[in-house]
């Protein structure tokens, strides 16, 4: 039986993401942990977030879940960062006065600014919360059976600006065009939140579920 790591540093939105798992793969057994054992036990290790990056990076070291998140990638396992979860994974964000984080990609998160607007001048609400479309830059498995320019949810105030542009995998352009989706070996995160996008939403984590970890 397929076996999936949720890590519950408790900053992330775990039950929901993890009965969407449930939901597009019957049998899988869905482990919401913050175990370091049960998480280097598992098939696949998803690394969820919401709130704020300074909380979040917190409880990561309080909790010793860098190392686990370290070991987890090391490993060749896939492995799926989800919203906060995908900014954690880059070196430093601008948010709560400056916060280093893990730093698996390089490049910096940063804020979409109190005076945002689109290419009319029109303002933009920050933070940029709905539906808008994600231009995929790269083929990957992850992008199975999801036609480009679908549409995801997202919930932010801070996007990823990425060093290593052929790891980009995904854009999508509020304002600004910033960097939704990368991907390196077996690791692949998103600034949208799959488990609420409906249909390509489920898609994408199907096909997390089905991935062996290869580009």
């Amino acid at each position: 039986m397929s076996t999936v790591a949720v890590i519950d540093y408790g900053m992330g939105n775990l039950h929901s993401v993890a009965k969407a798992l449930e939901h597009v793969q019957p049998g899988v057994e869905v482990w919401v942990t913050s175990d370091a054992q049960k998480i280097a036990d598992a098939d696949r290790v998803l690394l969820p977030g919401v709130g704020a990056i300074r909380d979040c990076m917190s409880e990561i070291y309080a909790q010793g879940v860098d190392k686990e998140v370290a070991q987890a990638i090391r490993s060749g396992r896939p492995f799926l960062g989800i919203c906060v979860g995908y900014q954690a994974l880059m070196q430093r964000s601008e948010e709560n006065g400056g916060v280093d984080c893990l730093g698996e990609f390089e490049g910096q998160v940063q804020f979409f600014g109190h005076y945002h607007t689109d290419a009319q001048g029109e303002r933009l609400k920050v933070p940029h919360m709905g539906w808008n479309e994600v231009k995929q830059t790269i083929d990957h498995p992850l992008w199975k059976d999801i036609p480009d320019n679908s549409r995801f949810y997202f919930v932010h105030s801070y996007y990823v600006n990425a060093v290593r542009r052929e790891q980009v995998a995904g854009m999508c352009t509020y304002g600004n065009t910033f960097d939704v989706a990368q991907s390196h070996n077996n690791v692949f995160a998103v600034q949208f939140h799959p488990e609420k996008s409906h249909t390509v939403g489920l898609q994408l984590l199907k096909n997390f579920l089905n991935w062996d970890g290869k580009p």
